[in-house]
């Protein structure tokens, strides 16, 4: 598994800077977009709505052909930001022909301390609702394999 965690070093969107005009740090965003079995996104809302960090990296690949096959999931770690999760649906619904919508996980983590967390999801309580949800992506992902070979 690879955590991206660069999506802040995207510059905005702009059509008019896609092609030879594409920036390298973005091509190595698509670069490891492309080279994804699957992708989770898990993601804070703004203003009741998707960060304009995540939205700015999904922009970039709208006119892309390489995340429509890639399986995509989310995992909510709140147990708010609905009007941000109705948005993101949506939105990943529109570039994505394998966005599984109703495999979702929550797990509420506000106001929980990294080390809280850690411990959290160690525990029994945590690894059984994680582990199926696991294992059922990777399946889709198997499937999906399957289909395009």
């Amino acid at each position: 598994m690879t955590v991206f965690d660069h999506i802040n070093n995207l510059p905005v969107f702009s059509p008019d800077n896609e092609g030879e005009k594409t920036p390298t740090v973005v091509e190595d965003f698509i670069k490891s977009v492309s080279d994804a079995d699957g992708i989770i996104i898990s993601s804070p809302e703004y203003i009741r709505c998707i960060p304009g960090g995540l939205k700015n990296a999904i922009d970039w690949m709208v006119s892309r052909t390489e995340i429509i096959d890639i399986p995509i999931v989310l995992v909510h770690a709140s147990s708010r930001g609905d009007d941000m999760l109705v948005s993101l649906r949506r939105v990943l619904s529109t570039v994505s022909s394998n966005f599984f919508e109703d495999l979702f996980l929550r797990i509420s983590l506000i106001g929980k301390s990294p080390e809280q967390i850690s411990e959290m999801l160690q525990t029994e309580k945590y690894k059984s609702q994680i582990t199926p949800f696991l294992l059922t992506f990777v399946s889709e992902i198997q499937k999906c394999r399957n289909e395009l070979e």
